[in-house]
C-alpha cells in the first residue's frame, strides 16, 4: 500500500476495522500465521474490490463477509473438518438441564448467559473450536462478532432459514461439549442424570 493508499478515506475507514478482523482471523484460523495471510488477503480484495462497496452501507459486514469467503474458499477446503452426525440428537438445553447451580425454573431467554458464566474463556473457546466449520462460522459471527442472521447468511451464501438451523445446532453441540467440563468441576445435576438408571 502506497503513502497515497494511507490517505485515501475508503483505506482509513476499511483500517479502522483492522482489530476486529484480526480477532476474527484468529477465531477462524486458530493460529497466528494463517490468520495475518487471512487478514492480508482480505485486505488484498477489498481494495481491488473497492469499487463494488456502496458508500453508506455496512462497510464491517462487507468486510466480514470478503473474508469469510476467502475462509471458506481457502483455508476451510483446505483443512475440512466432518461434520458430527450426532449434533442433531443433542436435546435444547442440554447442559442447562443438568447444572445443579442454576434454577430449573428459570427457563428464560438468559438462560444460555447464565449457562456459560460458570465456564472459564478458555472452556468456552475450546468447546466452540472444536465445533465442525458449517457450525463454528455461525456461532462466530452472531454470538462473538453480533451480525445479524441477514449478514450472516449474506455472508455466508445461504438462506436464513439455513443460518438460524446451523447457529441452533451449533449451540447444542457446545452445550454438549461444555458438559464434559461441567462433569469434572461437580456442575453437573446428578439426579437429572440418574434418570437413565431408574427413579431416585
Amino acid at each position: 500500500m502506497t503513502p497515497t493508499d494511507r490517505d485515501d478515506p475508503f483505506v482509513e475507514e476499511v483500517m479502522s476495522h483492522a482489530p476486529q478482523l484480526w480477532s476474527a482471523a484468529l477465531r477462524m484460523t486458530h493460529n497466528r500465521s494463517d490468520a495475518e495471510d487471512l487478514l492480508q488477503e482480505t485486505f488484498l480484495k477489498a481494495w481491488r474490490a473497492s469499487h463494488t462497496f456502496e458508500r453508506g452501507t455496512n462497510l464491517r459486514a462487507w468486510l466480514f463477509r470478503i473474508m469469510t469467503n476467502t475462509f471458506i474458499n481457502k483455508w476451510n477446503a483446505a483443512k475440512r473438518r466432518p461434520i458430527e452426525t450426532d449434533i442433531e440428537d443433542v436435546e435444547d438445553l442440554y447442559l442447562y438441564r443438568r447444572l445443579g447451580t442454576l434454577n430449573p425454573a428459570a427457563l428464560d431467554a438468559s438462560a444460555e448467559d447464565q449457562m456459560l458464566a460458570l465456564f472459564t474463556a478458555d472452556e468456552v473457546k475450546s468447546a466452540l473450536e472444536e465445533l465442525p466449520e458449517t457450525f463454528r462460522l455461525p456461532v462466530l459471527l452472531a454470538d462473538v462478532d453480533g451480525f445479524s442472521y441477514k449478514e450472516i447468511a449474506e455472508m455466508l451464501d445461504v438462506p436464513v432459514g439455513t443460518v438460524m438451523s446451523r447457529l441452533h445446532r451449533g449451540r447444542k453441540a457446545m452445550q454438549k461439549r461444555l458438559y464434559d467440563y461441567a462433569t469434572t468441576r461437580g456442575l453437573v445435576d446428578t439426579s437429572v442424570d440418574g434418570g437413565e438408571g431408574g427413579d431416585p
